[in-house]
């Protein structure tokens, strides 16, 4: 008698529990990837290297601009480089004040400095 009862028993309460771990599984599963995330952080910035690359490249594309190059290829192209100098800066450590001087030769000034800084700090721009 009591062995028929275990039987019933597990016959009722095994297809419950298989059905409540089945569907509970995506949460422990979702639960557990966010654990794991949690260990090793996303990089708010990109690789030092790329940016590096990234400032080789526009100073050659700024070096080669000639004459007839129009006026606002010219301030894009010099804005991309200094936010690049910028990031650069920040993913580094190094102060800067690009975006606080206005345009002309303070600005200049500030991106040579900044340059040699970047420099300074073990990036290669040239």
């Amino acid at each position: 008698m009591v062995g028929n009862l275990l039987i019933y028993l597990g016959v009722v309460v095994a297809p419950t529990l298989v059905f409540s771990v089945v569907l509970s599984l995506p949460r422990l599963l979702t639960a557990v990837r966010r654990r794991r995330s949690r260990r090793s952080p996303e990089p708010t910035h990109p690789p030092v290297e790329r940016l590096a690359a990234d400032l080789r490249r526009l100073r050659r594309a700024l070096a080669c601009f000639g004459p007839g190059t129009p006026v606002v290829r010219r301030r894009a192209a010099t804005a991309a480089y200094d936010a690049l100098l910028a990031q650069t800066c920040e993913s580094v450590g190094v102060a800067q004040r690009l975006d606080e001087v206005a345009e002309g030769i303070e600005r200049d000034i500030e991106r040579l400095r900044v340059e040699q800084a970047l420099c300074d700090a073990g990036i290669v721009l040239s």
